[in-house]
């Protein structure tokens, strides 16, 4: 076996030196060649070859229409999203959230209202998305003010979920330390046997917000890193749009 060369420099610490390690491969996936574009991505980029995504005028029908085809294609969650909001230092935190509904009034999520991500958005109720579809290599990044939803919008949610999922929001204090998952089992049992044989209501503290984008931009591979990107922006009550260098 022929092992790559790398030179291992120390890092500097007031501790230790801590040296990295030669490997017999990188764990980086090497650039793309002209063969890969011809063999491996051909059907995803053809795909991704229709010039009709720039005649369009209205983000959330395309969004709809984008989120279709990745239910087709994602082996889990295409609802799947990376929510970032930014903390009371001002740092960016993100986190893998799920996408609840989407309509004209923008994207909407749940979850527990005194999570980190709860209280960030209380102090600073704005937030980006990200959707990353890797099987359709197309992503799209929403940017906007946040807002609640409504009372009646989240108990038809939370109605909506298993029991047991309707049970664990009851029994997680969300994003605090926990001791052991045996703390965390313990909790879900008392709430198991606090509320059997009735309806599990939603907590208080458990609700929705909604995402109303400001700007929609849409990208999608094509070949040698020649990337195509439309971006919506608001301007009123409808949308701009403008294409962008890849």
């Amino acid at each position: 076996m022929v092992k790559a060369r790398l030179t291992a420099w120390p890092l500097h610490s007031d501790a230790a030196k801590v040296y990295l390690h030669p490997m017999t491969a990188s764990v980086i996936p090497p650039t793309p060649t002209r063969e890969d574009y011809a063999v491996d991505y051909a059907a995803a980029l053809a795909a991704n070859g229709d010039e009709s995504i720039f005649d369009r005028t209205d983000p959330v029908g395309l969004f709809i229409d984008w989120l279709g085809d990745a239910k087709g294609t994602e082996p889990n969650d295409p609802n799947a999203m990376t929510l970032s909001t930014v903390d009371k230092d001002g740092a960016p935190d993100s986190r893998i959230v799920l996408l609840k509904d989407v309509d004209a009034g923008g994207f909407t999520f749940y979850s527990n209202r005194e999570s980190a991500k709860g209280l960030e958005l209380a102090a600073r109720p704005r937030a980006a998305l990200l959707f990353h579809w890797k099987s359709l290599r197309r992503q799209v990044r929403v940017r906007g003010a946040v807002e609640p939803v409504t009372t009646a919008e989240a108990d038809a949610y939370f109605a909506s979920r298993a029991r047991e999922s309707r049970i664990g929001a009851w029994a997680s204090d969300q994003s605090r330390p926990l001791d052991s998952r045996a703390a965390l089992e313990a909790a879900v049992a008392r709430e198991t046997a606090r509320f059997e044989g009735e309806d599990v209501p939603r907590p208080e503290r458990w609700t929705g917000w909604r995402v109303v984008p400001d700007s929609v931009e849409f990208w999608r591979d094509r070949p040698f890193r020649l990337h195509d990107r439309l971006r919506f922006d608001r301007d009123g009550t409808g949308w701009t749009t403008t294409r962008l260098w890849p």
